[in-house]
């Protein structure tokens, strides 16, 4: 019976959460496509020294330090996950002690200390949030349930930690005390001297309900964060990885050309327009940059989803440090919101959702005729995009490599080359720019200096 309980569980658990990711597979695949080139091997290096090497972390040690010891306590644990599945669905216990022999207990130990500096890491983290209270997770984006969300992962670590004693702890004295069906597989590091210490006078049918009390909270804490990672800004575990491999190649300061105004320039100087590229048609307004979801790119849309909000970009903005309204992390927090509220709109099927106007005959609601009204602009206030100065201080920042400048400067190029609107300061230098080829308003051409010389 306990087999088959725990085979349902499992199936709904696994099934549930991986109907969660292919929603947000889904959600992603809204943005339009993007061409990905530039080195593979260049982009493994990325995977492997970015994402799994966490090289960039470490431009903050003591940050760095922490999240390291959480992030490696739980790549080993699974380990023990693998072996709880197999337990749980063949009604066996330890099934990996008798064939790893004295690897065994090493592999458990190593558990153990990682748990214990996961759990030092994890204090820690909720120290700097609520005791210490570190700038850069005080700041107004964080509000709300950001900071539930945060704190709750870490409160389901704490759980986790627990859990693995309680079960390594009361199986240390069970060993003892029924060797027939709890065999002796060699000290573990900790629980070894921790269990007799704590429970070497409990009954053993207490310690059997600890020891599955333990088992089966390690399990259902493991389903919950599967089940909640979707949700969650704990989601660049996952999406860490292809996010580094397919991050741009290209200098950090170049920026991107649009096709149609780099043939329009060309073709205003008499030089023929690029090849396989867009021309600007008489009498077309086609639309620059992105004013919603819809506009922006595939991989925008995984940066959102990847961004871990630990602030070291809104950190290092020099806007954000000067006072003004820019956040960086915002940015990608607001088109993930922007992109959640969109995929449930979707999901709901209302057809009031369905642009009548393009699409007066359609009856479905698709991504393709969805429009409710809103946009990005919503969200992201204009003197947030205004304020960026294009350093690339967020990017470099980034410990996972996402880029936030692109969607600031995608708005800004909708603000100002479709709707013709943008800071009335900034008119003069296009004005300027346009007519005589300099940001200066100046009286004479730009290469009338050529004719002295000559």
């Amino acid at each position: 019976m306990a087999q088959l309980i725990f085979i349902i569980i499992s199936v709904a658990a696994f099934g549930k959460a991986w109907q969660n990711f292919m929603t947000v597979r889904r959600n992603i695949l809204l943005g339009q496509d993007e061409k990905i080139e530039g080195n593979t091997a260049e982009r493994w290096r990325n995977v492997l020294l970015i994402a799994l090497g966490q090289r960039k972390m470490f431009k903050l040690t003591i940050a760095a330090v922490l999240h390291l010891f959480i992030y490696v306590a739980f790549l080993f644990t699974q380990v023990e996950l693998i072996e709880i599945l197999i337990d749980g669905a063949f009604g066996v216990h330890r099934f990996f002690a008798p064939y790893l022999g004295i690897l065994y207990p090493v592999i458990i130990s190593t558990i153990e200390i990682l748990s214990v500096l996961a759990f030092v890491a994890t204090v820690a983290f909720l120290s700097r949030r609520y005791f210490l209270k570190v700038e850069r997770f005080q700041k107004p984006e964080l509000k709300g349930f950001p900071m539930f969300d945060a704190t709750l992962i870490l409160v389901l670590e704490l759980t986790l930690i627990f859990a693995i004693f309680s079960m390594n702890g009361a199986d240390a004295v069970l060993q003892t005390k029924l060797p027939e069906k709890y065999h002796h597989v060699s000290p573990f590091a900790i629980s070894s001297w921790l269990g007799p210490s704590l429970l070497g006078r409990w009954d053993a049918h207490l310690l059997v309900g600890l020891e599955r009390f333990g088992w089966w909270l390690h399990y259902f804490v493991v389903l919950a964060f599967l089940n909640y990672l979707p949700f969650s800004k704990h989601l660049h575990i996952i999406l860490a990885f292809p996010n580094t491999f397919f991050a741009k190649l290209n200098p950090r300061g170049e920026i991107s050309n649009m096709p149609i105004i780099m043939n329009e320039v060309r073709t205003s100087m008499g030089l023929e327009a690029m090849p396989n590229t867009p021309v600007m048609q008489e009498g077309e307004m086609p639309t620059f940059g992105a004013n919603d979801i819809f506009s922006l790119s595939w991989k925008n849309l995984m940066d959102a989803y990847t961004c871990t909000e630990c602030g070291r970009c809104t950190a290092s903005c020099p806007a954000n440090l000067t006072g003004k309204k820019l956040s960086p992390r915002k940015i990608m927090m607001d088109v993930r919101d922007r992109v959640e509220e969109v995929g449930k709109s979707l999901d709901s099927g209302d057809i009031r959702l369905i642009n009548k106007e393009l699409y007066p005959n359609d009856s479905v609601l698709t991504a393709q005729n969805f429009a409710d009204g809103k946009t990005l602009f919503d969200r992201i206030s204009k003197e947030e995009i205004h304020a960026c100065t294009t350093c690339n201080a967020c990017v470099e920042a980034c410990p996972v490599l996402i880029n936030p400048l692109d969607i600031i400067l995608q708005l800004r190029r909708y603000e100002i080359l479709t709707l013709s609107e943008g800071p009335k300061d900034w008119t003069p230098m296009f004005t300027s720019l346009e007519n005589s080829g300099v940001v200066w308003q100046m009286p004479v051409e730009r290469e009338a200096w050529v004719r002295d010389v000559v």
